[in-house]
């Protein structure tokens, strides 16, 4: 029988600690918990304030532990690629020991020698970003195991980022007295779990991921992540008219941003959906002015975004995707035909954490499961035998439920046939 394998993916994000922690069971993951910490410690994709990014982190791994019951050792941790470069590497493996089959070791040996390459001096390797395998002239994606040849080839795309950046993520996460089973690029997360690179094998798929205080820009084609760039506008850039007129705190803006659903200003009209008292006075808030003040907003951040990707979506093939906390967004939904291409929004669907802010979260836990098909680490997030103490504890109370519930049953039925 196969064993639960339980992880936790830690994204620390635009003014806030991301935690997610699943269950991988027969191919399925089912979330357990999911948590959100403020955090002021972060500016954009830079630490910049590593005690308040180690308190966070750790308020939010104690919080998923009390709710769960046992302890978090370890993460998946995200980080941040907006100056993300690739390289990609060309192996030959021989098949020396007589037997032509290619066994998982060969595999192994050829993946350890294409990630011995390195970018420059500024630059470690994060992801893989695709391999192709070409066995006996056929080009196959699927890992080659039992196939015959005296030797094949890989194609291995790789994917670098900023090593001060990954350092710096690194060791705050280190910090907070945990270790690290993997790191993985945020947006190629997010790539992964919106489907993004797999629909980019036909056509090129441009992913937004708007967050707080920046939109990353994600260029995927054929399957694999080929440039990302910023822009330093999110959604508080959104609501940051609203917050000066009405001295409204992030939290309060957001929740209104969220609760604007149409993208016409005549069609929100001067009802009052928000009161707070400052000062001593009240403070009202009319659904126009949502309108008046985030509309113009968002029409400038589509703007930018349009000019930026003006050169990629020339040709008519290209496809936008937003995800992220962005995604969270009715009225962008409404909004995707000012694009100067076709537009999606992006929603998770997963049961237990159905937030666009918890998209790479999820999408980790598919990239981990993904390189440990050649990996084969076996390493989880929680400790191993208290998860095997829960799970026992669990069905030793169901169990003892359902057995006071069926004498119960059978001494009504006996009462009755008395």
């Amino acid at each position: 029988m196969a064993k639960k394998q339980v992880y936790a993916a830690l994204e620390i994000a635009d003014r806030e600690v991301r935690l997610v922690v699943l269950e991988v069971f027969d191919s399925r993951n089912n979330i357990l918990r999911v948590e959100k910490v403020p955090c002021a410690g972060i500016d954009k994709t830079t630490i910049v304030n590593e005690s308040a990014v180690v308190k966070a982190i750790q308020q939010a791994i104690r919080q998923a532990e009390t709710a769960l019951g046992y302890r978090i050792e370890r993460v998946l941790l995200a980080i941040p690629g907006s100056d993300v470069i690739r390289s990609a590497q060309k192996i030959h493996i021989t098949i020396e020991d007589g037997t032509k089959n290619i066994r998982l070791f060969h595999i192994q040996q050829g993946l350890a020698k294409a990630m011995q390459k390195k970018a420059d001096e500024d630059h470690e390797l994060i992801n893989i970003n695709k391999i192709t395998y070409v066995v006996n002239d056929i080009p196959t994606e699927r890992i080659p195991v039992g196939m015959e040849a005296e030797s094949f080839e890989m194609e291995v795309d790789l994917l670098y980022v900023d090593k001060a950046r990954l350092y710096a993520f690194a060791r705050a996460v280190e910090q907070s007295n945990l270790e690290i089973i993997d790191v993985c690029l945020d947006v190629y997360a997010q790539a992964r779990e919106s489907a993004a690179l797999g629909l980019s094998a036909e056509r090129p798929i441009i992913l937004l991921n708007l967050d707080d205080d920046h939109t990353s820009l994600v260029l995927a084609m054929q399957e694999k992540i080929m440039t990302a760039a910023e822009i330093d506008k999110g959604l508080r850039y959104f609501t940051s008219d609203l917050q000066t007129k009405f001295r409204l705190s992030d939290d309060i803006s957001y929740r209104l941003l969220t609760n604007l659903f149409s993208s016409k200003e005549e069609d929100n009209k001067d009802v009052i959906i928000y009161i707070e008292s400052q000062d001593g006075h009240n403070v009202e808030v009319t659904q126009s002015d949502l309108a008046r003040l985030v509309l113009p907003k968002i029409r400038e951040w589509i703007m930018d975004i349009n000019e930026a990707c003006a050169g990629i979506v020339k040709d008519g093939k290209a496809r936008y995707m937003i995800t992220g906390k962005g995604s969270n967004l009715v009225i962008l939904e409404e909004m995707t035909g000012a694009f100067n291409a076709p537009a999606s929004v992006y929603q998770v669907t997963a049961i237990g954490a159905r937030d666009g802010a918890y998209t790479a979260g999820l999408g980790m836990s598919y990239v981990w499961q993904d390189m440990n098909r050649i990996k084969k680490d076996d390493r989880i997030s929680v400790s191993r035998n208290e998860l095997e103490e829960s799970i026992e504890t669990i069905s030793r109370i169901t169990r003892d439920e359902e057995g006071g519930f069926t004498q119960k049953l059978k001494r009504v039925i006996l009462s009755n046939n008395s």
